[in-house]
């Protein structure tokens, strides 16, 4: 697989060593059990997948070379380059400009750029409609897109479908910029809609069966739907894909569900299914389906609690929470900072969206047994910052030096 020049300072020499030891220890990936750091008084469990995946990486390596090959010039990135908050602070801190947040509020107008200006495509891509703006201006942007690959394997897969006359179900969060950008992408080329959850598609499914009248379609999913969307005709033939950060169990499941719809309605056979539901399946992505198993096999090990890193407005970060705090108390942050004390801790409730503080966190009994993951877009040297943080609270703890040369050797 290609490798890419991310800077040294979201680097770690521990959590290297223990990626390299475990891939040569099970190269096939099958293998979800998490990696043992016994401290002493202190044992953390760390998940064997997490942290940056393949399209985060790429996107960093493309923006910081860019800024290094471009001195001079105004660079702009069109929204967020990843959901986490330090990569882009680093990026704001060499100059570059952001042209809207993320939720597609327009910072600096459009009306300002010139063609000698530089855009930087995030890696959830963009809208046809953005890109055809950007592009009437005289920008370059293919030069500067470091939309991920397996984004664009969605759009690809949907383009695909739609050929063959399926509409797009898109499961995903209707505001996000990766589910915009699909959802553009998809409309271009067939009829679309947006499904959040569960709960959607079950109302969605009633517009198939005809349980619900076609007219409330129309409210239920405002803003949810592609411009002239007919409800009684664009539902006769359906394929389900994805955001790729939501929940992989979760989009198998309502793809299911829909398939089993589908076919009662159509008294389809599995033989005749794909006429009227197309397969999909290989739009899942391979590094949002490792972390998250990885996450269901470190629960299996009895653990006190589990420290989730990540940014905040990160939807795979999220779900990751979401699976942990199914199993033990769970405590999302965004830096090793947000570990204020051995007693305290201050965390993201991504249900209120508020902080909170949390006391007594840690148990007072020894040792101390901790799970730990991060987000596809957080930096392995924040992960061993948090460790850091926490082996500090231990003064008989080995040193993180000595844990690095255990999985040098």
């Amino acid at each position: 697989m290609k490798t890419f020049d991310v800077p040294i300072n979201y680097r770690s020499p521990l959590i290297s060593a223990i990626k390299k030891k475990r891939k040569e220890m099970d190269r096939m990936k099958k293998d979800f059990s998490p990696t043992l750091l016994d401290f002493g008084p202190l044992r953390i469990f760390l998940a064997r997948h997490f942290g940056f995946c393949y399209g985060v990486e790429n996107a960093i390596d493309i923006a910081f070379k860019t800024i290094e090959e471009n001195k001079g010039k105004r660079i702009f990135l069109l929204s967020e380059m990843i959901h986490n908050p330090q990569v882009n602070q680093d990026l704001k801190s060499l100059g570059v400009n952001f042209l809207q947040d993320t939720s597609g509020k327009q910072i600096t107008p459009f009306e300002e750029l010139t063609a000698e200006d530089i855009v930087l495509i995030p890696a959830f891509g963009t809208t046809l409609q953005i890109e055809k703006k950007l592009k009437d201006i005289g920008i370059a942007i293919e030069n500067y897109d470091t939309t991920c690959p397996f984004v664009e394997k969605v759009w690809n897969r949907s383009e695909i479908i739609a050929k063959n006359s399926y509409t797009i179900i898109i499961h995903g969060k209707p505001q996000h910029e990766e589910t915009r950008a699909t959802f553009s992408h998809a409309s271009a080329n067939a009829p679309s809609v947006v499904v959040r959850d569960m709960e959607q598609a079950r109302q969605l499914s009633k517009y198939i069966t005809g349980e619900k009248s076609a007219s409330f379609f129309y409210d239920e999913f405002k803003n949810q739907y592609s411009e002239g969307f007919n409800v009684d005709k664009d539902l006769e033939r359906i394929g389900v894909v994805n955001q790729t950060t939501m929940l992989a169990s979760d989009t198998q499941a309502i793809a299911d569900f829909l398939k089993d719809v589908m076919v009662e309605k159509h008294q389809l056979t599995e033989e005749n299914v794909r006429e009227r539901f197309a397969d999909t399946r290989d739009t899942l992505c391979y590094a949002t389906n490792d972390n998250q198993s990885a996450v269901t096999g470190m629960l299996q090990t009895n653990a006190d609690l589990a420290i989730v890193v990540g940014g905040y407005n990160s939807s795979n970060t999220s779900h990751l929470v979401e699976l942990c705090e199914e199993q033990l108390p769970t405590f999302y942050i965004n830096s090793e900072e947000k570990i204020l004390s051995a007693q305290t801790i201050m965390h993201y409730d991504f249900h209120t969206r508020m902080e909170l503080i949390t006391k007594n966190y840690l148990p007072g009994s020894e040792p101390v047994s901790i799970l730990i993951t991060s987000g596809a877009s957080c930096p392995d040297a924040l992960v061993e910052g948090v460790i850091k943080k926490l082996a500090g609270f231990f003064p008989a703890s080995n040193s993180i030096n000595a844990m690095t040369e255990q999985f040098t050797d």
